[in-house]
Formats: structure tokens, sequence, C-alpha cells
């Protein structure tokens, strides 16, 4: 059984190493666990290891919001401490307080 520990925490404000966005964690994957096709529409040089954790993100860049599934390799804290501003954010969190969201509904 593949053993591993997330780096980044549900509510935790994090952004793209490479792209720019930023968003909120709204859910973890021990593993990757979309389609194949998802991964690979990612040029081959460009993809991500399929074993390590992968993060739902409530994603914002300049243009707009939207969700964002993101491999652990790809991403770093948000030093920021600016909230993020994806409308979606009262459905599952409460108020940004100390750079994180605190969870108030239960997924699974």
């Amino acid at each position: 059984m593949l053993e591993t520990h997330a780096k980044y925490n549900i509510g935790q404000v994090v952004r793209h190493r490479k792209h720019p966005f930023r968003g909120v964690v709204f859910d973890i994957d021990a593993e990757f666990s979309n389609t194949d096709e998802w991964y690979e529409a990612i040029p081959e040089e460009a993809r991500p290891r399929k074993e390590q954790p992968f993060y739902h993100l409530l994603a914002e860049n300049d243009q707009t919001y939207y969700v964002a599934y993101v491999s652990e390799q790809n991403l770093i804290p948000d030093e920021t401490g600016e909230p993020v501003g994806h409308p979606d954010l009262p459905d599952l969190f409460g108020d940004f307080q100390d750079g994180h969201y605190p969870l108030e509904y239960q997924l699974n």
C-alpha cells in the first residue's frame, strides 16, 4: 500500500509554481485520480508524476475563477497573506483568518 503525506492542508492558500494563479485547497487525492485523457492532455515534458498528492483548488487568476487540479510538485505556499476571492468559498469555508480558511462543511 502506498503511503503518502500531503504537504498542504484543506483551507490553505497556495499558488502554482509556474502559472499565475492561486487558490484554496478544498480536497486532496493521495495520488493522481483524474482521467487518462486529462493527464495525456498535459505536454509530456511537463507531466507531473502520478505517485504524489494532487490537490483540488478553488482557484483564481487575474481574469477568472475556476476549479483546478494540481500536483504537489507544482504548488508552493502563498505568502501574500491576502484572501482569495473565489465566489464558491463561502459554500465550504468560514472567513479567512490567520492565512487560511476554516472548513465549514464536512466533505466526506
